[in-house]
């Protein structure tokens, strides 16, 4: 199973746009993209069951129409914590179960984008996070930085993590969600230097963000060098630190 992981420095941070705007680049180039939020919270009930809107629009993205318990098969109506909201439904989140619908749905594909919930180290359940998911899975990691005060210890926080698990952090994006965020610009020279890893773009501060704006301003050649995405040591060549 050939994929991206995409995890944040945080809630909020711009995972969805981000994964979209990913999701549309890579279909530009030919490559044909399913994309998946296995775990969500803060869904609205319609007729056929929960519902999460990033989820809705990550499927309606992808390549080709699959089932929406494929993408997002742990659906949570309160906006809490995951593990939370899991426990008080009785509900245990279970990495076979999640592997079981990738590869359903990553069948008939190129490339699987994956968006995680949360941040990178979010709990899923007893001993098990976020963080789990891409290693069992074997996708890379990309990381989006949410652009605002704070964000160079959270991102260094996080990429340390990520390469302490074993993972392939394989880029990372830089996103603008605070448009006043004071001297943005020497935080982000700060963060390229530090970040081991290729920087794949700056989203700019979007009012309305717009998929093929965002897709506009990520350098997916970066992602694609050596077109196996899951490879280390090709991932390893495109490396700037």
């Amino acid at each position: 199973m050939q994929g991206i992981f995409v995890t944040g420095t945080d809630t909020g941070c711009g995972k969805t746009e981000v994964s979209l705007g990913l999701i549309l680049a890579l279909q530009a180039c030919g490559i044909r993209v399913q994309a998946m939020k296995p775990v969500a919270s803060g869904c609205e009930r319609g007729a056929d069951g929960l519902i999460n809107a990033d989820a809705r629009r990550l499927r309606a993205a992808a390549s080709r129409e699959v089932p929406y318990d494929l993408v997002n098969p742990y659906a949570f109506a309160p906006a809490v914590a995951p593990h939370i909201a899991a426990a008080r439904e009785g509900v245990a989140i279970e990495l076979p179960v999640i592997r079981e619908r990738a590869e359903a749905i990553s069948a008939n594909s190129d490339l699987l984008v994956m968006e995680g919930v949360g941040g990178w180290r979010v709990p899923l359940g007893p001993n098990f996070f976020v963080s789990d998911l891409p290693r069992g899975l074997g996708l890379a990691v990309v990381m989006v930085v949410g652009l605002r005060l704070g964000c160079i210890n959270h991102s260094l926080l996080t990429a340390e993590n990520i390469h302490a698990g074993g993972n392939r952090l394989a880029g990372w994006v830089a996103n603008q969600v605070d448009p006043e965020m004071a001297v943005q610009e020497d935080n982000l020279v700060t963060l390229k230097a530090l970040i081991d890893a290729p920087f794949l773009g700056l989203v700019p501060w979007l009012a309305v963000p717009e998929s093929r704006q965002v897709a506009a301003r990520l350098m997916i050649d970066e992602l694609l060098t050596g077109r196996d995405v899951n490879d280390a040591e090709k991932v390893g060549k495109t490396r700037r630190l």
